[in-house]
């Protein structure tokens, strides 16, 4: 049995996200396009004697560690296997956080693959998504190992689908990060009063090339959030006018993300963009 195990933890796109409804128990219904990046962070999972689960970061500051994901992972495997064994995660963060892209999701699910590796793969994989829709909504998108799903609910139920072209891209993070929790308050504020959301219809068909995508894209966040940050708003009108196939806000905010049709024109955008509206990563869709 293996007495450590490194995982990569990949970040993740909204390519469209809308907020169908706040449920009674005050969870948020969504329906959204996940799509998974060649970014992502690093995490080792290492056997230790005891029970306890400690963790290590570097490259971010997470807050503490009895509140981070991972670490609820881990603890969440080690219940369901005995606690034969403690765990000592070391994470290598360099999804920016707070920022929309799953870090902290990504994270959780690596935990929950290699806290069970370490155990010899008890836990089957069907019960292992189930424990990843507890610790989420992005958690089970990235324990399910696809490129691009279609997700609803509260991104639990998914229909995963062929990825898309590999594309290049470029992220845009301002320096201010958004919090989940803030950013839904926003959104049920800006919609006190108003209904349901109206019919639409989709198939894998009708989501099988960029060009597609772009004409079902928008996010329900990025109204409430442009008007409380303008500098995200700034951003994002300085970033579509870099001929992008598609532009959008990922998830709560605040990560911009563009993806264009060759390196060079993303090239060409970030040098159109400089360092003035925050720091800029390139990627890789999966």
């Amino acid at each position: 049995m293996t007495d450590s195990v490194t995982l990569a933890a990949p970040a993740k796109l909204n390519l469209f996200l809308r907020v169908l409804g706040r449920e009674t128990d005050g969870f948020h219904s969504i329906e959204t396009l996940f799509c998974r990046l060649d970014l992502a962070d690093e995490l080792t999972a290492e056997r230790r004697e005891g029970h306890d689960v400690t963790l290590e970061v570097s490259g971010a500051d997470t807050g503490p560690a009895a509140e981070n994901l991972a670490v609820r992972a881990a603890r969440l495997v080690l219940d369901s296997t005995g606690h034969r064994f403690g765990v000592h995660l070391t994470l290598t963060k360099r999804v920016p956080v707070q920022a929309g892209l799953g870090g902290g999701s990504s994270d959780a699910a690596a935990a929950l693959f290699a806290v069970n590796q370490l155990a010899g793969n008890a836990v089957p994989r069907h019960e292992l998504l189930q424990v990843a829709a507890r610790l989420g909504s992005d958690v089970p998108f990235f324990s399910s190992g696809a490129s691009l799903a279609l997700a609803w609910g509260r991104g639990e139920r998914m229909l995963t689908l062929p990825a898309l072209p590999r594309a290049p891209g470029l992220l845009v993070i301002p320096p201010r990060g958004v919090a989940t929790a803030e950013a839904y308050q926003w959104v049920d504020a800006a919609r006190d009063g108003i209904g349901r959301r109206g019919a639409v219809a989709l198939d894998a068909a009708s989501l099988a090339t960029w060009g597609d995508v772009a004409r079902m894209a928008g996010n329900d966040f990025e109204s409430p959030v442009f008007a409380r940050r303008p500098e995200v708003r700034t951003a994002f009108e300085v970033l579509a006018t870099t001929h992008p196939l598609l532009c959008r806000m990922s998830g709560s905010g605040s990560a911009l993300f563009a993806i264009y049709r060759t390196p060079r024109d993303r090239d060409d955008a970030r040098m159109m963009l400089g360092r003035k509206h925050g720091t800029l990563l390139e990627f890789q869709t999966a």
